[in-house]
């Protein structure tokens, strides 16, 4: 049996502390900070940990909204292609800080690039 690259790079706890690190990342980024005032960033940590989790072939189901809905209201403030690359630069900066090997990282950000087109709705 193959492991998953969820196992490979640690797991949940891996995932949990690198979707902690990239929300402080973002938070510190005048230019995002703007999308997530009012927000629940527990509420969102959790929903983010647990799709990272889905997304990396955990055994985790995600429940949350669908990604193109979820994201709605960002897009309607202005959000795009520009503040996803930011999202991934800050995500990479965060997988680099709680120790995923490179070749990982890249594989990450690889699929969450795969999500451009549903959250920034094009």
């Amino acid at each position: 049996m193959t492991d998953t690259l969820f196992e490979t790079i640690g797991g949940r706890f891996k995932i949990n502390a690198a979707v902690e690190s990239f929300y402080k990342r973002v938070i510190a980024d005048e230019s995002l900070r703007p999308f997530f005032e009012g927000v629940g960033l527990e509420h969102l940590r959790g929903r983010q940990s647990m799709f990272l989790a889905m997304l990396l072939g955990g055994k985790t189901v995600y429940t949350g909204k669908d990604i193109r809905e979820a994201h709605e209201h960002v897009r309607t403030m202005g959000m795009d292609a520009s503040h996803f690359e930011k999202f991934l630069h800050h995500f990479r900066a965060a997988l680099e800080e709680v120790g995923v090997q490179h070749d990982k990282l890249e594989q990450i950000i690889k699929l969450l690039n795969h999500s451009r087109g549903a959250v920034l709705d094009q």
